[in-house]
């Protein structure tokens, strides 16, 4: 009896090769956690076991390079996987209804990958531009590769985008603004300046971090809610006026035309440019 074939990551060239390693995908990042913690046993288990308030920068780091990873780590990938299932191993607890969870519940290990196609699906709307009906089914199952990668299996996923949707709905109904969800959209809470980066810099931001905070904040907490689907944002009671969405829309006009005429150094994050150039010096280039 053969041995099952290892999860493969997203291929080279693909729509998640185009776009997950774009700056851009920074934007898009925070409304797809704060609708992973919008579940009530997702939202209890990063409340009780994260370090999301004391390491906000290391936190983020090590989430944005797991992200990464998924798509342009090769086998590093696969690895990356294994690794996020042996530390969701300890997480448990009881959520604020007094319901037990464990981080690896299926249903709730599989929604926490779920919500990147309905943010992706949003976001490039908005950022990059439509996707097309193919681009839009390439995707999800790119998307379903990363799933797999993460350790989820076949059944504990929809395995199409016309399965996807009703799924997403039906889930929905299930989340909540939970303790840690407002957090990430309020524009009051203590961060600490960056700790991470040359010594000068840290120096700076250090002193106008006061200055620079409250500017930071709104602005985090209006692309998060922004960005987040405007039937996920209902569902969990976020507000968002016809005036902000069109500032959003402004915005993003800004971001379709400026980000595409910048240099690849600077479009594309450290992860990503590095596996874009070994791509081209094995033959296999991205396309741009």
């Amino acid at each position: 009896m053969t041995e099952p074939r290892p999860p493969q990551p997203p291929p080279v060239g693909g729509v998640l090769w185009s776009v997950a390693g774009d700056i851009r995908g920074l934007l898009m990042l925070p409304s797809a956690l704060a609708l992973q913690v919008a579940h009530p046993a997702v939202g209890a288990g990063v409340d009780e076991h994260s370090v999301f308030r004391t390491d906000p920068w290391g936190r983020g780091e090590r989430s944005l390079r797991s992200a990464l990873l998924w798509v342009y780590g090769g086998e590093a990938a696969i690895e990356e996987g294994r690794r996020l299932r042996t530390l969701h191993r300890t997480i448990q607890g009881t959520d604020a209804h007094g319901r037990r969870y464990h981080a690896l519940t299926p249903s709730h290990y599989s929604w926490v990958h779920a919500t990147g196609f309905p943010v992706y699906h949003h976001g490039l709307r908005l950022l990059h531009r439509p996707l097309t009906e193919a681009q839009e089914r390439q995707l999800y199952a790119e998307w379903l590769q990363v799933g797999r990668i993460l350790g989820i299996h076949d059944r504990d996923m929809p395995q199409t985008v016309e399965e996807f949707w009703p799924y997403y709905r039906k889930m929905l109904g299930e989340l909540e603004a939970t303790v840690v969800l407002r957090e990430l959209v309020a524009t009051d809470q203590p961060v600490p300046p960056p700790d991470r980066g040359p010594l000068p810099l840290r120096l700076l931001l250090r002193a106008v971090w006061p200055l620079i905070l409250p500017r930071l904040a709104r602005f985090r907490a209006f692309v998060t809610v922004g960005l987040m689907p405007p039937d996920a944002r209902e569902a969990v009671g976020l507000e968002w006026t016809d005036e902000q969405e069109r500032r959003l829309r402004r915005f993003a006009r800004i971001v379709r035309a400026m980000v595409p005429v910048l240099p690849e150094r600077l479009r594309y994050l450290p992860i990503a440019r590095e596996a874009r150039r070994e791509a081209r010096l094995s033959g296999r280039a991205p396309r741009a």
